[in-house]
């Protein structure tokens, strides 16, 4: 669909997993930049990543609320800036936040798998309680009109 962001099949632009990460500042080149879906590229995309994978903690509750309250900082320090990648990629640690911290709630060894068989849940209440404070920050990220507005000039902009 022409101008909306999206491939022909409706579907969001697919990150570029082609791009040599290792020499792209995209800060410099947002043009480069593709949302993709849910976390996709949120270890790769500097100097963002090197700007946020410090503020990210989940092992207790109260780690989880100031790493997630310091990443939405630095989500409205972009969006002041009007820089979407920024915005983007600290949604996507926020979003990290909760899928990580989930998975070390159902199960305390982060593992879903071992010898190719499922293992037992061993659920952690702590963790549980990490991921819901990230999950509020990440929906509050997500719906916030700036960035969902940047997101679609984004889109409108960086369709190929």
């Amino acid at each position: 669909m022409a101008g909306s962001g999206k491939g022909s099949d409706g579907t969001a632009a697919r990150f570029d997993y082609t791009l040599a990460f290792h020499r792209v500042d995209f800060r410099k080149r947002p043009d480069l930049y593709r949302v993709g879906r849910g976390e996709q590229g949120v270890l790769l995309v500097e100097p963002y990543k090197s700007e946020l994978l410090p503020l990210w903690r989940f092992r207790t509750a109260e780690l989880a609320r100031q790493s997630s309250a310091a990443i939405l900082r630095r989500f409205r320090a972009y969006g002041r800036r009007r820089d979407f990648v920024g915005m983007d990629m600290a949604r996507k640690f926020l979003q990290m936040g909760y899928t990580r911290a989930r998975r070390y709630a159902n199960r305390r060894s982060g593992r879903k798998y071992a010898a190719g068989r499922l293992l037992p849940r061993t659920p952690d209440a702590v963790k549980a309680q990490a991921a819901q404070i990230f999950y509020a920050a990440w929906r509050t990220a997500a719906a916030d009109p700036l960035y969902r507005r940047l997101m679609h000039e984004h889109r409108r902009r960086t369709v190929r």
